[in-house]
């Protein structure tokens, strides 16, 4: 039975399936765990800052070595229901180079939190970065936010928060519509009413900050259409921004273009910090 843009179940989860997509996905997951824990053992100072009430709600910060420097705020992904924000610690290299500032955010997972409750964490986190970063050396008016995956989604979802200057959505879901018919709702429980209101694609503000939207020409044709149809509905509403395409990536090597102080990534938020 067709269910979405003429793919029944199997082919829609099979379009959606970046672990199955990418064969050798699990060794770029032990790759980060490493370069990740190296991180952790040069700037062991601000781990697990407590920004909400439940055991997710906290930030890993690592600060730059000058006062007063811009704030980049990472999310990681995981499909809202798997991941940590301990593997993803090795981004924090690029901007770091660049003396900027990098805040890791986690949030509480699907199924023990629904994806609205999720959104709300991270809006938590932003406001608790807003009101910190200050004492941590950072500025406050210069915090950028960006996510990988899901977190590109939540990084979208965020941009509205007072506090957010830009942003940059790393291979990230606009519309849910596919993620609630797919297996990936089987732990994430979305309804049909939750998809209008958590999808950035269908509901556009009036006003943005800018937006970079990147993903890898070598993802699945899936999430390079979703960046596409997202980046193309923000210009046509005349948000600030663009779409960043990245030749030759695939859904886990992206992340390399953050990772390293001359990736393109880093230029983006080096761009959105005035650097």
């Amino acid at each position: 039975m067709t269910l979405y843009r003429d793919m029944d179940r199997t082919a829609l989860d099979a379009a959606y399936n970046n672990t199955a997509a990418v064969a050798d996905s699990a060794n770029f997951i032990t790759d980060w765990d490493r370069r990740s824990a190296v991180l952790e053992a040069e700037r062991p100072a601000h781990l697990d800052l407590r920004y909400g009430p439940r055991e997710r709600n906290r930030i890993d910060y690592f600060a730059a070595d000058e006062a007063g420097a811009p704030v980049l705020a990472f999310i990681h992904g995981g499909y809202w229901q798997m991941r940590a924000k301990e593997t993803f610690r090795f981004v924090a290299a690029g901007p770091l180079a660049h003396g900027i500032n990098v805040a890791l955010i986690a949030y509480t997972l699907a199924p023990e939190a629904t994806l609205r409750e999720i959104v709300d964490e991270v809006d938590a986190a932003l406001t608790w970065l807003g009101s910190n970063v200050r004492s941590l050396g950072g500025d406050a008016g210069r915090i950028c936010l960006s996510g990988w995956s899901a977190g590109g989604h939540l990084t979208a979802a965020g941009l509205g928060h007072p506090a957010v200057r830009g942003g940059i959505a790393i291979s990230g879901i606009f519309d849910l519509e596919p993620i609630r018919l797919s297996y990936l709702n089987d732990r994430l429980r979305l309804r049909e009413e939750d998809v209008e209101p958590l999808s950035p694609i269908r509901k556009l503000p009036r006003v943005s900050p800018p937006l970079f939207v990147a993903h890898g020409t070598s993802e699945l044709s899936e999430l390079q259409r979703q960046s596409r149809e997202f980046a193309h509905a923000r210009s046509e509403a005349g948000l600030p921004g663009r779409l960043v395409p990245l030749a030759g990536h695939n859904h886990f090597t992206i992340l390399e273009e953050l990772a390293d102080p001359g990736g393109a990534l880093t230029a983006l938020v080096l761009e959105l910090a005035g650097r």
